[in-house]
């Protein structure tokens, strides 16, 4: 079967603006999407020369803020461009999405809670670093959030070896989108992606 490594950032507005299109483009060509969050403001940043939003230069956050309200208007997706909850610590978001993966639904229902840890911080002004915010998220996909929450061990593991992957990969910001060994950096290069799975029959 078709796979896409998805490697992302629980916070990361680019990646909710990408989210859903990735997994209609994701159906329309028979591919499996496979989740990988990564430590990105920790440890691909840092090895790729990224720098942390607040670090940047006041005209690249200024005009970070007209490119989100460009998408969010072609889109037609509910974005607030200022959320309250961010930036926070993502490990514990990034935890419970693979701990909903191997261990109760499998890889759909965890893509179905990555939608809703975005919206919680673009759309609904939540803290997905509150663990309680992330067992309500859960509990509202139907899956067990406090289940989650105590299996996230084995899950944190993983988080670090598909951080590991993306650093081999030379993945340098989210979302990345991986299939057949080609890179396409960003919800803007949706379209390349799809046009590589159109040319794989």
């Amino acid at each position: 079967m078709k796979t896409i490594e998805y490697y992302f950032s629980p916070q990361s507005p680019w990646s909710y603006l990408g989210h859903q299109r990735l997994l209609d483009i994701a159906a329309r060509h028979g591919a499996q999407v496979d989740p990988r969050p990564v430590a990105l403001s920790k440890v691909i940043f840092p090895n790729s020369g990224g720098v942390p939003l607040k670090q940047r230069a006041p005209q690249r956050q200024a005009y970070r803020l007209v490119e989100l309200k460009r998408w969010k208007e072609h889109l037609g997706l509910p974005l607030n461009v200022h959320p309250q909850y961010f930036p926070v610590a993502d490990d514990e978001p990034a935890t419970l999405l693979i701990a909903a993966a191997i261990n109760q639904a499998g890889k759909d229902d965890a893509l179905r809670l990555m939608h809703a840890v975005y919206r919680a911080v673009w759309v609904d002004d939540k803290d997905i670093a509150n663990p309680d915010t992330l067992v309500e998220l859960a509990n509202g996909c139907g899956l067990d959030g406090q289940a989650l929450l105590a299996a996230q061990e084995d899950a944190r593991k993983l988080v670090d070896r598909y951080t590991q992957a993306a650093m081999e990969r030379q993945v340098f910001g989210a979302p990345w989108y991986v299939y057949n060994d080609e890179s396409f950096w960003g919800q803007d290069r949706l379209d390349f992606l799809e046009r590589a799975l159109a040319s794989e029959k």
